[in-house]
Formats: structure tokens, sequence, C-alpha cells
């Protein structure tokens, strides 16, 4: 066993905490990793305040995983110690599934692992995430990041990344495509980031006049104030895709309503609590869709990784201590922050010495 030090939740109302515990004894296929840098997803907070009903305390959050391979199993054979690699959304899927088969682990029809907050398959403990020392994990779950990245910009891409890269990618976002991205937070400015490499003719939509100028830094080629009737409607029935990021409830039909015959929106934002039912002529009539996507499977989210280090994408970021999360935790809900925190791990180590 590997005495770590960690954050968690202990419950829904108390701040995250300073906590000790074991990782596991090395199996096989399992590498184990040095964490160097863990972003903050929103997610982390939906969990750690028990949101989604769901939450099993004391909860370590964290997927969005850098670090260093420390030690591998005897049967490991994709990674050696000293490589820089990455662990996402997911640890473990029964990999025997349809979905596993065609290396859709995140759709796996028997129950993806999460990284935290998920039930190990083997030993049935409640697994813990990035907000910590160091991590355990199946080799097939672990990630190649590419070396030319700089390491705590790439952390965001295991989740902010691969959560607008697949849909993207599913919907053909390309070269003569026009794609809306709703929302600049820390997905949105991923989406588009990466819309933008792939070729595509950006469109970001905020309510907040004070991001259009770093909309169009991050590659939006327009930007669009989404509170106001007329630039929305100077944009009908005209988008391919819609990747819409925002995370909290709000209405559909504007942006439905921006999409061409056949275009898509694909709601990738978990709010609290689920969005109104958006008119059903709206889709009818233009044979429009309305789609939800979730990050990607192994396969695809090194895809991302690849692409990302062809082209030098990785997250804007603001480092913070370990000691500063729940700070970061409430200007994340006020959306103070440029686009995603990440915890540099050695100030948890530090502070354990």
């Amino acid at each position: 066993m590997y005495p770590t030090y960690g954050y968690a939740a202990r419950d829904a109302r108390t701040p995250l905490a300073p906590i000790e515990f074991q990782r596991r004894d090395l199996r096989e296929h399992d590498v184990r990793i040095d964490v160097a840098y863990c972003g903050v997803c929103h997610s982390d907070l939906h969990q750690a305040r028990d949101e989604w009903r769901n939450t099993m305390y004391p909860v370590v959050p964290g997927h969005e995983i850098v670090g260093r391979v420390a030690e591998v199993g005897p049967g490991v054979t994709r990674f050696k110690p000293g490589q820089l690699v990455g662990v996402g959304c997911l640890v473990d899927s029964c990999r025997t599934c349809a979905s596993c088969a065609e290396d859709l682990e995140q759709y796996c029809e028997n129950g993806f692992v999460a990284t935290y907050n998920g039930v190990d398959r083997v030993s049935g403990d409640v697994t813990c995430g990035g907000y910590s020392t160091q991590l355990v994990v199946d080799e097939a779950f672990v990630l190649r990041v590419p070396d030319n990245l700089d390491p705590a910009g790439a952390a965001p891409l295991l989740c902010a990344g691969i959560t607008t890269y697949s849909p993207l990618r599913t919907w053909g976002a390309g070269p003569g495509k026009k794609v809306g991205v709703v929302g600049l937070g820390g997905l949105g400015h991923m989406g588009v980031k990466l819309a933008h490499a792939m070729g595509a003719h950006v469109v970001l939509f905020t309510t907040s006049p004070s991001k259009v100028e770093d909309g169009k830094r991050l590659g939006a080629d327009e930007v669009v104030i989404s509170k106001d009737p007329e630039q929305m409607k100077a944009h009908a029935n005209s988008f391919d895709l819609i990747v819409n990021t925002v995370a909290a409830q709000h209405d559909l039909n504007p942006f439905i309503e921006l999409l061409r015959r056949d275009g898509t929106m694909v709601l990738v934002g978990a709010p609290e609590h689920d969005h109104p039912s958006p008119q059903v002529f709206n889709l009818i009539f233009k044979r429009r869709r309305l789609a939800g996507s979730l990050i990607g499977g192994i396969a695809e989210t090194q895809e991302m990784l690849d692409f990302c280090g062809q082209h030098g994408i990785t997250s804007d970021i603001e480092m913070i201590r370990m000691q500063e999360i729940n700070d970061a935790y409430e200007r994340m809900l006020k959306s103070d922050v440029k686009y995603r925190f990440v915890i540099d791990l050695d100030s948890l180590r530090a502070a354990a010495r």
C-alpha cells in the first residue's frame, strides 16, 4: 500500500480538507503515477456538494490529472518510469460490452468506473481522484501526454478537452462547416480552440460583452452576445453544429433556431437541474437534432491529446495551491477564472512533509 495525501470533502456542507489514505498495491497491469497537476472541473464541485445526489463520502475529487510514472506492475508494457502521462474521467470499465468493444468505454453498458466516487471492480473500494499526491491506475486507462505540451496546461485536456473534442469529431467539425460554441468557460474556451484548429468557421456565443476580444484571441471568427435578439437573428438557420457547454439551466430554443436543416446542437454542460423542454416544432420543421455527448473513450482521448500536441493546444489556466481549493470553488461559481484552475500538487507534498 502507498500512503497518499489528498484533499477531501467529508460531507456536502463543509470545506474540503486534508486527508491521508492508502493507494492499493500494484496489480499486474497497474501504473503508479506521481501527480504533478490536476485541473479543477465544475463536476468536482457538483460531486463535493452532492448536487447530483450520488456522492460517497469522503470524496477526493479530480479527473484532469497529469504526472510522471513512478512505478509499473510486472505485466505493464505501454509505460515506463519517468514518462509524462495523464488520467481522465475513467479508470476502468467492463471491457466486454458492445460499447467497450468499440472503444467507447464512457458509454460502458455495465457502468464505467469513475476516477473518483466510483467503485473499484476488484476490491469494491471507492475510487479517489487527482486532488492527491499519487494515483494507481490500470495501464489501459493511462494516456500519453505529448512532451511538447506544458504539463499544467495539458491537465484540463483530460476532461474539458475531450468533452468538446468528441462532439466536434463525431459531428464533423472542419473546413466548410459553421460551428457555434455556447459559453466561454473551462469547456467553451477549449471548444473554440479545437474547432478553430479543425478548420471550422467558429462563432462564440456569450452573455458577456467583456469576453468578445478574448473569444477572438482564442480562435473565434465571430462573437455573438446571445442576449441580443438582433445579433442572434442574423445567424438564423445557418449552423451545422452548436456545442452547448453551459452548465446552468437555460432556454435552448434560441440556439436551436440557429441550426440549419439537419443541424445538430450537442449538450455537454451538466447542470444541476434540467433545461426546460425545447419547442418540438423547432426540431420537426428543419429535421434538427438535439443530442448529448459524454467525454470520450480512451482511444479518442489519446487522439485528442495527439491532436493538441500537433497544434500546440493547451488550456488557459490559473495555477493554485491545493490549500486554495475552497476559494477556487467559490470563484468558479462566479466564473472568476480564465479559464481553468489547475492545482500544483507540490504544494500538498510540501505541506505533508
